[in-house]
């Protein structure tokens, strides 16, 4: 249970400043911000709870380690409660502080971060864009996870790795989807939002934990993994 309720935390804190950066200070931080927001909240998690749980703080990484025959298939389900739970709790505490703004605040029109694309979100691009960054992305996210936490890897490094490697991914991706690479990222914001959020969250739920998937057998069939 101590691993479950770490992921629970490590998740809240990701969602909450991740997607709290969006909402409160995007428009002044813009994408730069935005990504040291995601990566640096990823850091401060890993080296936090990193020594209870490994800090998957994502399903689609808990499916890649699963994937790759380094986690049991109950640990998983308990890693996906407490990661789903955590980024939903994220989500209704920032609806909480963003409604609270002078001159008040409309989710359902201004958001909470959610992911999405399409004519009117973020750059315009299409589903085809959307899904073909969201694997390419969460693929690189995962192998980057599971091989510098590989036990030939330099200990104690793995969560800087890791968090650089998020930051980058926003830098590059934030103008086509917002950013997903992790089903619960996407699922807590988009349940407060409704709407067109939740009507696209299934991209978010299903393409990232396909990466997940094919990075953990990379490292399952040994095609990655350290001799």
């Amino acid at each position: 249970m101590k691993k479950y309720l770490a992921e629970l935390v490590g998740t809240f804190i990701l969602v909450l400043f991740g997607c709290g950066t969006v909402v409160v200070a995007g428009d002044k931080v813009g994408i730069l911000g935005i990504a040291l927001a995601f990566g640096l909240s990823l850091i401060g998690a890993a080296y936090g709870i990193g020594p209870i749980s490994g800090c998957h703080i994502n399903p689609a990484v808990s499916l890649g380690v699963w994937t790759a025959g380094r986690m049991k298939t109950g640990e998983m389900i308990g890693y996906w409660v407490g990661q789903f739970a955590g980024a939903i709790l994220a989500a209704w505490v920032l609806s909480i502080i963003v409604t609270g703004v002078d001159g008040g605040y409309s989710i359902a029109t201004s958001g909470l971060g959610q992911d999405g694309w399409g004519p009117g979100y973020q750059g315009g691009y299409n589903v085809t864009s959307a899904i073909v960054f969201e694997f390419v992305a969460t693929l690189i996210f995962v192998i980057v996870i599971l091989g510098s936490t590989q036990k030939s890897a330099p200990a104690g490094f793995a969560g800087l790795a890791i968090g650089i490697t998020l930051v980058a991914i926003h830098i590059f991706g934030v103008h086509i989807t917002g950013v997903s690479v992790n089903p619960a990222r996407s699922l807590g914001p988009a349940i407060f939002v409704g709407g067109k959020a939740l009507a696209q969250v299934w991209l978010f739920l299903l393409v990232p934990s396909l990466g997940g998937i094919a990075a953990g057998l990379l490292f399952r069939t040994k095609a990655l993994e350290a001799a």
